[in-house]
């Protein structure tokens, strides 16, 4: 038992505690200043003043932590500018001393690069410039500053090709400096010549690895994998397996790449890679193992960076092309093309056609036409469906009058339709049918009155529109006829075949007047508006472009599976090539420096450019259309 009146014994905290250590203090303190002991603290109220200096020095914890970040941000900013400075010291030093020795073309081309690299941003160095002695970002955001980088500067966003950092994102602090200045004064001291035969190293690979690995696919041009019944008309490969692989090293979106310039041209581009996107970027070939055939044994160079553009003469002999210094300058040629709509069609996109206005696209798929109001930003579905042919038919064609009033669709039936579209609800005003089984392109008279239509038996029908009647035939192709276009004035057609030949028909004699040869079938063409220049694709994955009176051509070889839609720009200085290889590759006229190439998820089928020349719109496998806003 416990006595009854005894007051309850003081809490006392247990030793060695930090409410212990702090009463015990306060007990000296008492003792030594001769006062009796009054401080008796429990542990609540301990425990408030450990938690209140704890919050006190939190405090003063995040103010120093906050005004050292704000010391490093400003030390971080500090070294930069002294890296501008620097660069820019070194390259007027450069500039210099090389100037005097180039010639004046080679000397306003550097002096543009030097203008290109004082004017990058402080945002774009801190993305693409690492400085020595600085702590690295964490890795996230690395990747970030990267893409914001590679974005900024028109540069493909993923790894490069060749699994090597992409130029103008390897810049270190001192050592970039050196980098950049060796790289600027070597290349101004390579001659063109040289420059074009190291570029030949590997540009044959592209045709003996199409053989090699491709063969069962591409010796059967009528393999249809999936999208088109098996045999059907004998239809020319539309190449739109959705599981194709695409090419080693390439990431979905767009892809910029410029021509294996000159060395002048090389090493301006090369000073400003660093500094924000150049209109020349150095060309880093994104297929290391082309080969062409028949490329003379001195062309090819282990170490140099392979060719893709060949003149070939009249006798046969190739020779890689030195493009000129504005082969990627000057008014309406794009410097790149960005995508802005997706419209998700739900079937193979085989045929599409952007109006004059460029409001309107339409997409061709199985058995019907959509038609899409690009004007209007995130449009998800279309303002209306033209039903034509059989429900699983593939439309292989469509073509719009230059009114935009009215549109002819033509596929894999005998009958072309024509819709009105000037009505509230578009409707079929006319059917032209003919006697062969399908239709596999079509083209339009400038005057709009007259139709012609490639057929799949080889024969080329000219329809009159305005009487819907059929006025004649062209005969001449012993298969099927797979493209079509006509020139500017109206006098003068070209079609190409799966016989593997190319013809020119007079519109106003009715007769053949050129045909030109070729190994491989022709799946694509087009005649450039302003000059005398045909452009051909291949089932061999290669694109000519022709002179219609002379014996010279180009052959250009960045598509590695067939080539399936082609179009000029209507300015005629670019155009844009197709393929099964999920690419989209813009050309410059003639000798086709590559302007810019976009990746696909799937093969391209289809391709338009809009009048004005600031659009471009693809159909592809993948079940849908993609509207390109041209960059100039």
């Amino acid at each position: 038992m416990f006595p009854q009146n005894r007051p309850p014994a003081p809490l006392q905290p247990p030793p060695g505690s930090s409410a212990s250590v702090v009463a015990a203090a306060a007990a000296a303190a008492a003792a030594a200043s001769g006062t009796p002991q009054s401080l008796k603290l429990t542990y609540p109220e301990t425990l408030d003043r450990i938690k209140e200096e704890f919050q006190f020095l939190q405090t003063q914890y995040h103010s120093l932590k906050l005004e050292c970040e704000k010391l490093a941000t400003e030390k971080t900013e500090i070294q930069r500018h002294y890296v501008m400075t620097e660069i820019a010291k070194r390259l007027n030093v450069i500039c210099a001393q090389l100037i005097p020795f180039l010639s004046q073309e080679h000397q306003q081309q550097v002096v543009q690069a030097m203008e290109r690299a004082k004017q990058v941003t402080m945002g774009e160095l801190n993305a693409s410039i690492g400085v020595r002695g600085l702590p690295p970002l964490p890795h996230s955001q690395q990747l970030q500053a990267q893409h914001l980088s590679q974005h900024a500067q028109g540069l493909p966003v993923g790894p490069h090709p060749s699994g090597l950092p992409h130029p103008g994102l390897t810049l270190g602090g001192g050592s970039g400096l050196l980098a950049l200045s060796g790289a600027l004064g070597a290349q101004l001291a390579a001659k063109d010549e040289r420059a074009h035969l190291e570029a030949a190293a590997a540009a044959a690979a592209a045709a003996e690895h199409h053989r090699g690995t491709d063969t069962a696919e591409t010796m059967n041009p009528l393999a249809v994998q999936g999208a088109y019944p098996p045999g059907a008309f004998g239809l020319p490969p539309p190449g739109v397996n959705g599981d194709l692989p695409g090419a080693a090293g390439y990431g979905a979106g767009l892809h910029l790449v410029s021509p294996q310039m000159n060395g002048a041209a090389a090493a301006a581009a090369a000073a400003a890679a660093g500094y924000g996107r150049s209109p020349v970027v150095g060309y880093e070939s994104p297929h290391p193992h082309m080969r062409v055939p028949g490329l003379p044994a001195s062309l090819q160079s282990a170490s140099g960076k392979p060719a893709y553009s060949f003149h070939v003469s009249a006798d046969g002999q190739m020779q890689p092309v030195p493009f000129p210094p504005d082969a990627l300058l000057g008014p309406g040629i794009p410097r790149h093309a960005r995508q802005i709509h997706t419209l998700n069609h739900g079937e193979v996109v085989c045929a599409v056609t952007i109006s004059t206005s460029t409001r309107h696209v339409y997409t061709g798929g199985k058995g019907c036409v959509k038609v899409w109001d690009i004007s209007q930003p995130g449009s998800k579905s279309p303002m209306a469906q033209l039903d034509c042919l059989n429900r699983d038919n593939y439309i292989r064609s469509c073509k719009l009058l230059s009114d935009g009033r009215t549109l002819i669709v033509g596929g894999e039936a005998s009958t072309l339709s024509i819709w009105d579209l000037a009505t509230p609800t578009p409707r079929i005003k006319a059917e032209l049918t003919s006697s062969a089984p399908a239709c596999y392109a079509l083209a339009i008279s400038p005057d709009n009155k007259v139709c012609f239509s490639c057929c799949s038996d080889g024969n080329i029908v000219v329809w009159d529109l305005h009487n819907q009647t059929l006025v004649r035939q062209f005969q001449g192709h012993t298969d099927g006829a797979s493209c079509i276009d006509i020139s500017n004035d109206g006098t003068k057609l070209w079609t190409g075949g799966l016989d593997n030949t190319v013809r020119c028909w007079d519109l106003r004699e009715g007769r053949q007047l050129q045909q030109h040869d070729f190994t491989s079938q022709i799946f694509s063409l087009g005649y450039c508006p302003t000059g005398e220049w045909l452009a051909v694709g291949m089932e061999s994955s290669n694109v000519e472009v022709l002179h219609v009176s002379k014996p010279d051509k180009y052959q250009l070889h960045l598509h590695e599976s067939c080539v399936l839609s082609l179009k000029f720009a209507y300015c005629g200085k670019w155009f844009v090539s197709t393929g099964k290889d999920n690419l989209l590759n813009a050309w410059r006229t003639p000798y086709g420096s590559s302007i810019f190439q976009s990746k696909e998820s799937s093969s391209v089928l289809s391709c338009d450019i809009s009048p004005d020349d600031q659009f471009i719109v693809t159909g592809s496998g993948d079940k849908k259309a993609t509207v390109y806003e041209v960059i100039y």
